[in-house]
């Protein structure tokens, strides 16, 4: 069974040490903005007392953003539990919006997310560009090659 809960602050430091794995370094950039995924709200996915998945978001005062998703464990239900963790805490906090951003070259992204019921709500083209600014890190290319450019914004409905 795979529990969902707050990371706790002798967890921390690794936590972030996977984010920076799986992140190449533990900021993010989505719509022109930086966030430090280490200075934001965390959600773990634990099995057998293991960390399986770990979610970020940046929480507004109507709204919410998932900032990071990772299910260290593909295909076994922890990037769906964590998402609907993140959908619980929309809804008890009543944001008319929840969202993120995903890269065009992250078609197993797209899939997952729309399979959920999230919506494709917008295109942002070469908003990459300015991403890199702030992150220079980021790749040009990206899964099965492909160039990395767009930033695709996704909603689910609350």
């Amino acid at each position: 069974m795979t529990e969902i809960r707050p990371v706790r602050d002798d967890e921390r430091e690794g936590v972030a040490a996977l984010l920076t794995e799986r992140w190449g370094s533990p900021i993010v950039v989505s719509r022109g903005v930086r966030h430090d995924l280490r200075e934001l709200p965390t959600l773990v996915a634990e099995q057998d007392g293991d960390i399986v998945g770990i979610a970020t978001y940046a929480p507004g005062s109507d709204d919410g953003e998932i900032t990071s998703l990772d299910a260290l464990q593909p295909d076994h239900g922890v990037g769906t539990a964590l998402l609907d963790a993140v959908v619980d805490i929309g809804l008890a906090a009543k944001w008319r919006r929840l969202w993120l951003v995903t890269t065009n070259d992250n078609t197993h992204a797209l899939r997952f997310y729309q399979r959920r019921g999230w919506q494709l709500v917008a295109v942002h083209r070469n908003a990459v560009d300015g991403a890199r600014e702030i992150k220079p890190e980021i790749p040009e290319r990206g899964n099965d090659d492909i160039p990395i450019r767009h930033e695709l914004e996704l909603e689910f409905p609350l």
